[in-house]
């Protein structure tokens, strides 16, 4: 869910501002909670390093800083995000969820933040990047604050390949999303683009050639729920 592209990172912050209360009810109603499950996919790859320092992109309201918290994924991790609204409830939800202290949410621009090189272990964005006006300099920007050896993650929604999964998918996200979305959210524009910006936005093959623009090798993709979601990979090489 995003403004029109090249409204800018301050248009995105203000309407995701604006839908900060009900944001986490639309996303379990309208995944049928299978975001909830995606994310726990999303903290069980990454805790197979088991990283000291994570950081999360586009935290919004905290899901993947608690289901790294509530896996055991990390020794701490840092959540990134533009919206104060979104950032006061990841806050909130960290404190009732018994997250240790070295997890946190920070406000910043997810492709230029304020981190030094090789500052993270592993970098994370769930249904972040596909929002964000620039996703390649997002993710020249993911590897910058990588260590060498590090993995980015990327779960993103994406497109089924069975015809169709794809239309019965298609048409729950061009009609009932926006109705549903909208009435709930009541900010139906919001909702409106979620279809829009799932079929535009690179998937597949196209978004792991975009890592490997960025510098990442090994580049991987794990489909999920019928390829209705995915979980992309890439290393940052060493040297």
């Amino acid at each position: 869910m995003s403004l029109e592209t090249g409204a800018g990172q301050l248009g995105i912050a203000g309407m995701f501002d604006a839908i900060a209360p009900r944001y986490d009810l639309l996303n379990r109603v309208l995944s049928l909670r299978r975001d909830v499950a995606w994310r726990r996919r999303l903290a069980a790859l990454v805790g197979r390093d088991r990283p000291e320092r994570v950081l999360d992109l586009a935290t919004g309201t905290g899901d993947v800083l608690t289901a790294l918290s509530e896996a055991g994924a990390a020794q701490g991790a840092v959540g990134l995000d533009m919206s104060g609204e979104m950032l006061a409830l990841a806050q909130a939800k960290l404190r009732r969820s018994g997250a240790p202290r070295s997890f946190t949410a920070v406000r910043g621009d997810a492709t230029v933040t304020a981190f030094p090189d090789g500052a993270f272990d592993a970098v994370t964005v769930a249904f972040g990047i596909r929002n964000m006006p620039d996703a390649a300099a997002a993710l020249r920007e993911m590897r910058r604050v990588l260590k060498p050896g590090g993995r980015a993650y990327v779960l993103e929604f994406s497109l089924p390949e069975n015809p169709l999964v794809r239309a019965a998918y298609l048409a729950y996200f061009r009609y009932c999303v926006p109705a549903v979305g909208g009435w709930l959210s009541r900010n139906r524009a919001a909702y409106a683009y979620l279809n829009r910006s799932v079929e535009q936005f690179p998937r597949g093959r196209e978004f792991l050639d975009m890592m490997t623009a960025a510098g990442f090798a090994g580049v991987t993709s794990e489909a999920l729920t019928f390829g209705i979601a995915a979980i992309y990979q890439g290393v940052k090489a060493s040297g």
